[in-house]
């Protein structure tokens, strides 16, 4: 039985993020890494997001539109953002970024609704 087009993108796109945040933010843990080590890791890393990201978006579209694939791969950058930076930069996360958090969920709303 095939993987449902939605499930197959939403997966898709949430491992590519997964993969994404660590490229991006994983090295600053590492302050004592020389940059150009640490832009070459982020590379090898982000070969694997595009991986996903790109048959994600083959996938998707059509299902999905281009505006709407876009949606949700920036909401599930930020929910795999907030679990990263939580867990592994121990950082606190403040009722003003659940604020925000919540102005692009109205915003989410506005894109996929039909008017």
């Amino acid at each position: 039985m095939p993987i449902p087009t939605p499930v197959l993108t939403i997966g898709l796109l949430l491992l590519s993020n997964i993969f994404m945040t660590f490229a991006w933010y994983g090295h600053l843990k590492f302050r004592e890494v020389p940059l150009p080590l640490v832009i070459l890791v982020s590379w090898c890393i982000a070969f694997f997001e595009y991986c996903m990201q790109v048959p994600a978006n083959r996938y998707g579209y059509g299902y999905f539109s281009a505006v709407q694939l876009k949606t949700i791969q920036e909401v599930l950058t930020l929910l795999v953002f907030v679990v990263f930076s939580t867990l592994y930069l121990g950082t606190t996360i403040r009722w003003n970024h659940y604020l925000g958090f919540a102005l692009i969920c109205l915003a989410v709303y506005v894109i996929f609704k039909e008017w």
